[in-house]
């Protein structure tokens, strides 16, 4: 576990992997620390956000140390259904570099129980992990200059749903029509850590 200050309104939690990132976040979601406003868990980081006229960080990083790792998120009682329209342009690139038919990976991805991991890159962006070993894929060698919203791709163990259209080199097997993100939404993200995931094929 390492600490890094992010200027004077952020403490980033470096960790060996994912699963210790969800136990700390779990640990630490139902009371943070004095101090810390918000926490932001990725791949291997867990970022604390903090009021400057309340944090004591060293105060903080103990509290951290001290705390009893657990496991899951800290809410995984929201499941949410994705329709999804298995049209995208990697599809046969993403059978191909599986071994497996367009079918099977239409009905990999179906079949497969997703939970939305960490957000970021964009907001609204969850990536989502648990997926099979059969869907582990690169990225693309070259990005996209503009992939649009709603569309589904693959990117090494993750899955995701672009929430509008910018630019992206993960392997879109297909589209949906779901708003992701919505400003006007209370909350505006569907994709947020610890929501489960079921992909539908519609069309």
């Amino acid at each position: 576990m390492r600490f890094l200050p992010c200027a004077d309104s952020g403490l980033l939690v470096e960790l060996a992997d994912l699963q210790q990132v969800h136990a700390l976040y779990a640990a630490l979601a139902d009371a943070p620390p004095e101090g810390v406003t918000d926490l932001v868990p990725a791949a291997r980081t867990l970022l604390l956000q903090l009021d400057p006229q309340r944090a004591d960080v060293r105060a903080i990083e103990e509290a951290v140390r001290a705390a009893e790792p657990r496991q899951g998120l800290r809410d995984e009682s929201e499941e949410l259904e994705v329709p999804v329209v298995y049209d995208g342009a990697d599809l046969a690139e993403v059978a191909r570099l599986t071994g497996l038919t367009e079918r099977e990976v239409v009905e990999a991805h179906t079949g497969a129980r997703w939970k939305v991991a960490f957000g970021g890159f964009a907001p609204g962006f969850g990536y989502l992990t648990g997926g099979p070993e059969d869907l582990v894929v690169p990225r693309r060698t070259e990005s996209r200059t503009a992939v649009p919203a709603g569309a589904v791709g693959l990117a090494g163990a993750f899955s995701g749903i672009y929430p509008r259209e910018s630019p992206g080199g993960w392997q879109l097997i297909g589209r949906t029509d779901l708003q992701i993100w919505n400003i006007d939404r209370d909350p505006p993200a569907l994709l947020r850590p610890g929501v489960r995931v079921r992909f539908r094929e519609i069309g």
